[in-house]
């Protein structure tokens, strides 16, 4: 069986660095990764401008510029992957997609439709706590994304910020990223 490809998406701070460097670690493993600029080229210094940047545009249309970006690739059956936003996005990608093989989030999650049906295996990565992803809400994505079909793997990671896979940002912890990243591979080498 072949590697899927992965469609990987940033958070709101935009398309900066650590992405790219969390795509080409993706493709020495192997795979075939794609990462859209879901901002246009925007980038943002703080979460502040970045929450800002991703209410200027608006959630339908990050879902559609995630839509378009999907679409060249979804034929063979994308593995969707996103960081905190972009998990959010790429959450609503793969249950909106029949064909999708998995379903990777770094950092974040997104709401689910009381009917939403999926079979596709997911992985989440997240601090313990995290204030954008407080236990509750986990607690019951969880639930949902089980009633939903998914097989669901929760990671969390006690005592590292919420992006802590970032470098470049105050929330980083090169251990949590690394666990995170070896156990991130081990899944997608299963689908």
């Amino acid at each position: 069986m072949t590697l899927p490809t992965i469609l990987l998406l940033h958070s709101a701070y935009g398309l900066r660095p650590a992405v790219h460097s969390a795509a080409d670690r993706l493709r020495g493993a192997g795979y075939e990764v794609h990462v859209p600029d879901l901002y246009d080229g925007r980038t943002a210094e703080t979460i502040e401008e970045g929450l800002a940047i991703r209410e200027e545009i608006g959630r339908d249309e990050l879902l559609r510029r995630g839509v378009t970006a999907a679409a060249p690739h979804s034929e063979a059956g994308l593995v969707y992957a996103g960081f905190s936003l972009g998990g959010s996005i790429a959450q609503n990608l793969a249950l909106g997609d029949e064909k999708a093989r998995g379903l990777l989030l770094l950092h974040g999650t997104s709401d689910i439709a009381d009917d939403a049906a999926t079979e596709i295996p997911v992985q989440l990565h997240v601090a313990e706590p995290d204030p954008f992803e407080p236990d509750d809400w986990l607690n019951a994505w969880y639930l949902r994304m089980r009633r939903a079909g998914a097989e669901v793997e929760v990671h969390r990671y006690r005592g590292a910020g919420h992006l802590y896979t970032d470098p470049e940002l105050p929330d980083y912890d090169a251990q949590a990223a690394e666990r995170t990243w070896a156990v991130a591979l081990d899944f997608l080498q299963e689908l």
